[in-house]
């Protein structure tokens, strides 16, 4: 089968969504949070691909132009690219659910358990269902290591100067 990245761009003709796919997916619904936009800016990036090839495409592609939501760039994407399926990060409470909040709704239930206090049963049922459990966070320090501070601050700078390579070309046209 082939595969092929693409681009979704804004008005501007900048991209703010980049995925992997193979027959119609460039066309396809994705989430919420990613808008399909009109076909005239639904663009490939490269094609007759391996799926190998294409993950690897994709990895490279968010990785120039960076992601909003972790502060270093321009894209929409909430993963660094390269799986399938998509790693969502669901709690498994939810995992298979429908979760259809709008960002009214989510306030407008924040807004309602604000100042409110639990029953002393409440909080004794709470704590009997986490009895048993491991938390999150168990084992893991607070603090990043000298050696990961390093790997960080490499990574940083390789994604940055990749990014910066390819707004050059794009501003020389080439």
């Amino acid at each position: 089968m082939n595969y092929y990245t693409y681009a979704y761009l804004r008005e501007d003709r900048t991209p703010y969504y980049i995925g992997k796919g193979s027959g119609r997916r460039i066309n396809e619904y994705h989430t919420k949070f990613v808008i399909v936009p009109p076909k005239e800016r639904r663009i490939y990036l490269k094609q007759n691909l391996t799926e190998k090839e294409a993950f690897r495409h994709e990895i490279y592609m968010i990785s120039v132009f960076g992601r909003k939501d972790l502060g270093n760039g321009i894209l929409i994407n909430r993963t660094d690219g390269g799986d399938n399926p998509p790693k969502n990060n669901v709690a498994g409470w939810n995992k298979g659910k429908k979760m259809n909040f709008t960002k009214e709704r989510g306030e407008k239930i924040s807004k309602s358990l604000k100042g409110k206090t639990k029953s002393d049963e409440h909080r004794k049922k709470l704590s009997e269902s986490k009895k048993g459990t491991t938390s999150w966070n168990k084992g893991k320090s607070k603090f990043l290591t000298e050696e990961e501070k390093i790997n960080h601050k490499r990574e940083y700078n390789r994604i940055r100067s990749a990014r910066l390579r390819a707004e050059k070309k794009v501003a020389q046209g080439t």
